[in-house]
């Protein structure tokens, strides 16, 4: 069994990471493999809408010059994708929206690929505007199919400086609770 992550902030290992670590440590404990991946520094470009994934059907982008491609793999690999982003303006980061945006759509070219996989969204937020982002992630995941897990709360953990989730007794329970319905949801799917 399989999780990848990916941790949509400019901030590498401030608080989106804090939380996406946590649910992946819970994972962990249930025997899952697990890989973090941080897009911070990856220049990843938005889809350019040219369709050659419809034509091509080789379950890549077209666009090569950067780790898309490698992500698609992963999560191909993988049966459980947790996609992580603190809030910009009450949205996720410009890389996490490229990022679905381009895998969402090759995904789609190729027979909806993600199909039935377990997704989950991870939300850092300041104060407001953690439910726009959380809401967007989560499409990605229901119109490819996906399952998702609930929790104890929305996966949103509060705080502004780094570290400042941690404070977020709530959030943090919430991240545990998180891993754990992911934990049983894959192995039940898997029985």
């Amino acid at each position: 069994m399989k999780a990848v992550a990916f941790n949509g902030s400019a901030r590498k290992d401030g608080n989106t990471a804090i939380l996406i670590k946590r649910v992946l440590r819970v994972l962990e404990s249930e025997g899952f493999q697990t890989e973090f991946i941080q897009l911070a520094g990856e220049q990843i470009r938005g889809c350019n809408a040219c369709r050659t994934c419809y034509t091509t059907k080789n379950k890549r982008c077209v666009i090569e010059d950067d780790k898309v491609n490698e992500y698609i793999g992963k999560m191909l690999e993988a049966d459980a994708i947790i996609l992580g982003s603190p809030v910009y303006f009450s949205m996720m980061t410009p890389e996490m929206k490229a990022l679905i945006d381009r895998t969402g759509y090759v995904a789609r070219a190729n027979e909806d690929m993600f199909q039935r996989k377990v997704g989950a969204a991870v939300v850092a937020v300041r104060r407001a505007g953690g439910i726009p982002t959380f809401d967007a992630i989560n499409h990605f995941f229901l119109i490819s199919q996906m399952i998702i897990p609930g929790s104890s709360y929305w996966n949103i953990g509060i705080g502004m400086k780094k570290g400042d989730v941690e404070s977020d007794e709530e959030g943090m329970k919430t991240m545990d609770d998180l891993g754990r319905n992911m934990a049983w949801l894959i192995k039940k799917l898997k029985a």
